[in-house]
């Protein structure tokens, strides 16, 4: 067996008057996440992992926010078809570590509802995907709340 890990980041800014989408959920906040698409960092950071993983680039490789086809797409999309990819490159998913990093709201009541969501796009189990939050002790753009940000670590594996 082969076995590879791919780690991913993303980032984005925060801004009153728009949804923030987290995890595949939409989230009640005072500011939402902006971007090209629906700005989902936490999906952003996982893709970007899985494709380094499989050396299949990153996801603006794939989805350019030149390109209007993703403009305002949500982002679970994105994820499926990076699961698609890998799939075809006869790839699977073993397991996802993430941690997002934000001031608020708090993630922690919603990790569960995300992992049912996340799961099944990536053909795993919820108990095969780690979600943890902190924040950045108001420290940076991050704690001044003008942005967010997500990291992923994840292991695939090749017959």
């Amino acid at each position: 067996m082969k076995i590879r890990v791919g780690l991913g980041f993303d980032v984005h800014p925060l801004q009153s008057g728009h949804d923030f989408w987290l995890g595949g959920i939409k989230l009640e906040a005072e500011k939402g996440a902006v971007g090209y698409s629906d700005a989902d960092v936490l999906i952003h950071a996982i893709c970007d992992a899985l494709l380094g993983a499989a050396n299949l680039r990153d996801i603006g490789f794939h989805y350019s926010n030149n390109d209007p086809r993703w403009k305002g797409k949500d982002s679970k999309f994105f994820l499926q078809d990076v699961t698609r990819m890998l799939s075809e490159k006869g790839w699977t998913i073993e397991n996802v570590d993430s941690t997002l990093v934000l001031e608020k709201p708090k993630v922690n009541p919603h990790i569960e509802e995300m992992k049912k969501v996340l799961a099944p796009l990536m053909n795993i189990s919820p108990d095969d995907i780690s979600i943890k939050a902190t924040t950045n002790e108001k420290l940076g753009y991050v704690g001044r709340e003008e942005g967010v940000n997500a990291m992923a670590v994840v292991l695939i594996s090749k017959k």
